[in-house]
Order: C-alpha cells, then structure tokens, then sequence
C-alpha cells in the first residue's frame, strides 16, 4: 500500500493525496504496479526499490545518481508454533530527488509511529534528518526488542527450575535464534551507519550531527547487549540442560527406591499365597495369622524405608 505524507515549514505533519516535492512516500506491502511507478518516477533501480521485499537481503548504502539508497534490518515478530518470536527484516529508505520513499514488506510498528505523527519533530522535506530519524527510532526499537526477550528469558528460567520437560528448552533455542538474527542485523545496521559518516551523498544539516552520534551510540549500545543476552542465554541453556537431567534422575531414583520398598511384603504376600497345602506354614492361624504376615512385612518395609530417610536417598 502506498501512503504519501508532507510536513509543512509551521511544523503540522498530514497525509496528502499526491506526491510533491518534500513528501514522504511510504510503501508497505506494495503491489509490483506501485513499485514499478515509483521506480519509473524517481529512475530508481528496479532491483533496488524491490531489495526490502527479500529477507536474505543484507544492510547497505548504495550511492547512484538520482537517488541514494539505505537498507537496513529493522526488528519485527514471526508466528511459529502459535507463537510470536523476534525476527529482522529488510527496510530500505531512498533518498529521491525532493523526496524520501521507504520500503517495506510487512508493516512494524516504528512505521506506524512515523505515520501516525507520535515522533517529534517531523519534516519530511529534510531527508537527512528524516533518515536518521527513522535510524534512531530503529535502534530505539532493538532496544526495546532486547528488553522483551529479557524478559521472556526470566520467564522461561523460572519454568526451567522445576521442569522435566524439553518443551521449556525449545523455546529457549528460539529466543537464542531471535538474538542471533539481532545481532547479526544490528552489526550490519553499524556498518550502514559508519558508511553513511563518510558518503558524500549524505548532506547533513549542522544540528544533525548530535543525531547521527545519538543515533550510533544507541545501535551500538543495542548491540552489545544482544551479544549479551546471547551469551547468558547459552550459558543458561546448558546450566538448564543438566538441570533437567538431574531432575529426571532424581524421579528415576524415587520410583525405584519406592519400588524397592514395596518388592519386600510382595515377595512375603507371594510366598504366602501359593495354592499349596499350608498345614506346617508359619503364622498359618485362621484368626491372627492374616495380620501377623501383614504386620511382619509392613514392618520390614518400613525399616527398609527408614534406612533410606537415614542414608538421605530420597
């Protein structure tokens, strides 16, 4: 779908029926027919307008005569298993002649707060700055990100400590595979953002600087903690695993304890109830006898039982 939004110089940001100069085009979910007439408009690349529509595609600037292009990974949610995990996906940003036109094939929430007019001091006709605006809400956002998987990984800890399941431990891997994909984009998203310091085609306005520094910092800063969530969550993984185990042995060790316990007045119940002639058994008393064999070996049982108690086993 595409949407097209003007700010004004008195500052009021609105959506407006059709492109002029200083507008802000978004494109989300957009039809091959979209695309193709923007590309025809602003004579941008054909391969370039459509790189945020594949996932594999990989953080870069491209510097062409027309236009310049910024793609870089932005943190959204995929459904798997009926659930919702933390994945990357491309956002491409284009810096046409007097406009900026984003790309994107799914809509995330920055987007939303962009259109919606929640980001404070919006001016689509300063590209630059409307770009790094965009870039800081982005590591904004991996850091928001990163706090919710932190969460999450308490969550699943407090799980993890009384489980004898893999169930707890498979979701821990998927929250391993969501910081690997952050990680991974938010280096990417760094070395977009060194690249940009140095492109010529990147005009900043003076008061942009302070931004851009804001802008690195926080990517950085988002960085370092996904590396470390990462290596927590790896170290946890393999704390847990063992965890797990020891959980499971411990039930094994009950069971055949318990089953050690109760093999004794089975064995005496066994014995004294073969279809034998039982003149000459012992206790073989109509009255008393009955409970005398009962007695005897829940005796036993429980001695056998307290020794247990006493060495600790159980």
């Amino acid at each position: 779908m595409q949407t097209t939004f003007l700010s004004t110089q008195d500052g009021r940001f609105s959506k407006v029926p059709e492109i002029t100069d200083g507008a802000w085009v978004s494109l989300v979910e957009p039809t091959p027919a979209e695309l193709d007439a923007i590309a025809e408009r602003f004579r941008i690349e054909p391969d370039d307008i459509r790189a945020a529509l594949d996932e594999e595609e990989r953080s870069r600037v491209t510097s062409e005569d027309a236009y310049l292009l910024v793609l870089v990974d932005v943190p959204t949610t995929e459904m798997r298993g009926g659930r919702p995990w933390y994945v990357t996906i491309p956002l491409a940003i284009i810096l046409a002649h007097n406009v900026i036109i984003t790309v994107c094939s799914q809509r995330i929430s920055m987007i939303n707060d962009f259109e919606a007019g929640r980001v404070r001091d919006l001016r689509t006709f300063m590209r630059t700055r409307f770009t790094l605006q965009l870039l800081r809400r982005n590591a904004a956002s991996y850091l928001a990100t990163l706090h919710d998987i932190d969460k999450m990984i308490d969550k699943q800890e407090a799980s993890l400590r009384r489980s004898t399941r893999n169930e707890e431990l498979i979701d821990m891997f998927e929250l391993e595979k969501s910081l690997v994909y952050i990680e991974t984009s938010l280096k990417s998203n760094q070395r977009v953002l060194d690249r940009l310091v140095r492109t010529a085609g990147f005009k900043k306005y003076p008061e942009d600087d302070d931004l851009l520094e804001d802008t690195i910092i926080e990517n950085e800063q988002a960085s370092e903690m996904a590396g470390i969530y990462s290596g927590i969550l790896s170290g946890t993984m393999d704390a847990y695993a063992s965890v797990i185990a020891n959980n499971q042995n411990a039930i094994m060790k009950t069971l055949a304890l318990a089953t050690i316990t109760l093999s004794i007045p089975t064995m005496i119940f066994s014995a004294f109830g073969m279809n034998l002639n039982l003149d000459g058994y012992p206790f073989y008393v109509p009255i008393w006898g009955f409970y005398a064999v009962v007695g005897i070996s829940m005796g036993i049982a429980a001695l056998v039982l307290g020794y247990f108690f006493r060495k600790k086993w159980f």
